[in-house]
């Protein structure tokens, strides 16, 4: 009978803790992975999926193709066994895959292609030029598309090639590189845009012409940019055509260069030198730029480098009736980080602009092309060769799957006169969301030089006056200090809290970049209580004694603490491109302690890398001048404690 009780009494206990557990277990906040699951799709043996482009086809069926010059018609894509059929081959490099009127239109290097199954045996059996365009024979020389615009023409951009001597800087060497065009069914190719640098993702959205750009020489981080026709977006390498009768921009590079100097500097040795940061010389931002040469389009969304991708690829509409609260916003791949970053776009006195917040990390290579299928998931395809991105494959074919839950999540993000409205997936705790130190708003901007990328300039952080919150609890809206225009606001909701079960954001932080600021009425701000003073405290024994030791100084040359490094990592970047013990585009943390370096050659090595140190990554490293020193000592040391 005792013996009974006892084990009653146990498993009672048991039971007891056990509910315990799972209590605090529902307390942790979700992660991405809790609401979209990556799934692989299974290749024939042998084949390398390097997917350069993919394509829904209306019987449901997935053509894609491949960097190797590959056609596929997937048949089934969504079953666990997919059936491949070749369709085509011997193609040149392809970067784009679109299905138009019983035809696939695919672009290769140098022109718009064809491919008809005329006796639909399920192959190819016409291959039709339909519109060509000079090459140099330059390895960059990479062309995208096509999309369809709303008026039926195809959508194709081009890459820059690289100098000679002056091996850094972006050329056109040969007519309409660096340029977006229009090619018309009949083959006319009609210039549309220039000032593309690397632009691997144009796009059609809300039926207007979209692109990506990735950060390189006059382009300070990537971006999504709004293309109307005649518009230059940045990069000065396609001015050299602009003087061709059918060109629709007529601005010189004599005259660009006037305005943004191109740093063309001779060494001693009469050959030029590559330029480079100077932490003190004096700059001008792209929107400074804009108002001597009025042709330049600003980005609709900056998307900070490091922070929301390196190489910025594929833009996307989500259909309006999927995924629940995110049905008609844009997802944007990148190659480098292997992840995918959603975007909401408003439009501001004509101008877009908007939001971007990070959406799904961890897909097995760099993110290159993405469509979605009609049972709502995305197909992601995927490549590295060349560049070099985080994962563990070069290749592939994956499945990005919602489990139909909205995760708590910053909906949408809007420009206000005096701040920003946010609105949320889920109800918000109304006791975090009114408190002012639930919010942290800071921006900054980059420069617009010849220079590889930029680090963030202008940066200022921005006190929060005010905040409303909605009835409903689905709305917040902060008023901010002296909002800047033409930078990118990082706005991070640290102490938002989901009302029902007080989870934390799954994405803390949104970065808006605000080209226009809004008119209207502003928040009335209620003034803060005056401080009250504290009572004298009473003097006694114990307070009227000295005290026993002085506060300990920090050590030096200390080692940083792991919430210390994780927040100086995450700050400056340098997690977008290393991990600790994995290889990723740069080497593990754990590889440079390795090589026995001091904390002062570290440094060195962070503010001028030297790339044929590693000769097995493909992606160098930039000059990151803007790491304070004190920052990049900590680094340092924690880097060499790894060993």
């Amino acid at each position: 009978m005792f013996r009974l009780n006892f084990n009653l009494k146990s498993l009672t206990l048991g039971a007891l803790a056990f509910g315990m557990s799972l209590s605090l277990l529902a307390q942790e906040s979700p992660k991405e992975e809790d609401f979209f699951k990556i799934l692989k799709v299974p290749a024939p043996e042998g084949t390398l999926l390097e997917v350069g482009g993919l394509a829904m086809m209306p019987n449901g069926n997935l053509a894609v193709s491949t960097r190797r010059g590959d056609v596929f018609i997937v048949e089934n894509p969504t079953s666990q066994r997919p059936y491949f059929n070749k369709f085509a081959s011997g193609l040149h490099e392809i970067l784009g895959l679109a299905y138009h009127e019983g035809s696939l239109y695919m672009v290769q290097r140098g022109e718009l292609t064809k491919l008809t199954d005329l006796n639909s045996d399920g192959k190819a059996d016409w291959y039709e030029t339909v519109a060509s365009w000079p090459l140099s024979a330059h390895y960059h020389e990479y062309s995208f598309g096509p999309k369809i615009a709303s008026d039926g023409n195809f959508i194709v951009t081009t890459n820059v090639a690289f100098g000679d001597q002056e091996w850094w800087r972006g050329e056109s060497k040969v007519p309409f590189r660096g340029w977006t065009l229009k090619i018309h069914p009949d083959g006319t190719i009609e210039p549309y845009a220039t000032g593309m640098r690397s632009p691997a993702g144009p796009g059609i959205l809300h039926g207007e012409v979209f692109y990506t750009e990735n950060q390189g020489d006059y382009m300070g981080s990537g971006g999504l940019w709004h293309l109307e026709k005649g518009d230059f977006s940045g990069h000065p390498a396609g001015l050299r055509w602009s003087d061709l009768e059918n060109s629709p921009i007529k601005m010189t590079p004599s005259e660009f260069d006037a305005v943004v100097d191109p740093m063309k500097i001779k060494g001693a040795n009469g050959n030029f030198i590559k330029p480079e940061n100077d932490v003190n010389a004096p700059f001008i931002t792209l929107a400074e730029a804009e108002k001597s040469l009025p042709a330049i389009k600003l980005p609709a969304v900056w998307l900070p480098h490091g922070i929301h991708g390196i190489s910025n690829s594929e833009p996307i509409m989500i259909p309006e009736n999927y995924w629940g609260p995110f049905g008609g916003q844009i997802l944007v791949g990148d190659q480098g980080q292997s992840k995918i970053m959603r975007i909401m776009l408003e439009k501001v006195n004509g101008v877009y602009q908007g939001a971007s917040i990070d959406f799904r990390a961890g897909f097995q290579s760099g993110v290159l092309r993405m469509v979605f299928a009609e049972d709502q998931s995305l197909f992601v395809g995927e490549t590295n060769r060349g560049w070099g991105s985080a994962g563990d494959a070069n290749e592939g074919l994956q499945r990005l799957v919602w489990n139909r839950e909205a995760p708590f999540e910053m909906r949408t993000v809007k420009a206000k006169p005096d701040g920003f409205e946010i609105e949320f997936t889920k109800p918000v705790d109304k006791k975090s969301a009114e408190d002012l130190t639930s919010y942290m708003v800071s921006s900054f901007t980059y420069k617009y030089f010849p220079v590889y990328g930029s680090p963030p300039v202008k940066a200022m952080d921005h006190e929060i006056l005010g905040v409303e919150v909605s009835e409903d609890g689905r709305k917040v809206r902060i008023a901010i200090n002296d909002p800047q225009q033409y930078h990118i606001h990082k706005i991070s909701l640290p102490g938002i809290r989901e009302a029902v079960n007080s989870h934390e954001l799954v994405h803390m932080d949104a970065y808006y970049t605000l080209n226009q600021i809004p008119s209207g009425d502003k928040m009335v701000i209620k003034p803060k209580p005056a401080p009250v003073a504290p009572a004298p405290a009473k003097a006694t024994a114990a307070t009227s004694k000295p005290a026993a030791t002085s506060p300990a100084k920090p050590v030096a040359n200390a080692v940083p603490s792991e919430a210390e490094i994780k927040t100086l990592l995450a700050k400056n970047t340098c997690t977008a491109c290393h991990q600790t013990d994995k290889k990723v585009v740069g080497p593990p943390f754990a590889e440079i302690a390795k090589r026995n370096y001091t904390p002062e050659k570290i440094v060195d090595l962070i503010y001028n890398p030297k790339p044929e140190n590693w000769p097995g990554y493909a992606t160098p490293m930039a000059p990151m001048p803007q790491v304070l020193r004190e920052e990049a000592l900590k680094i340092a040391r924690w880097i060499n404690s790894l060993k």
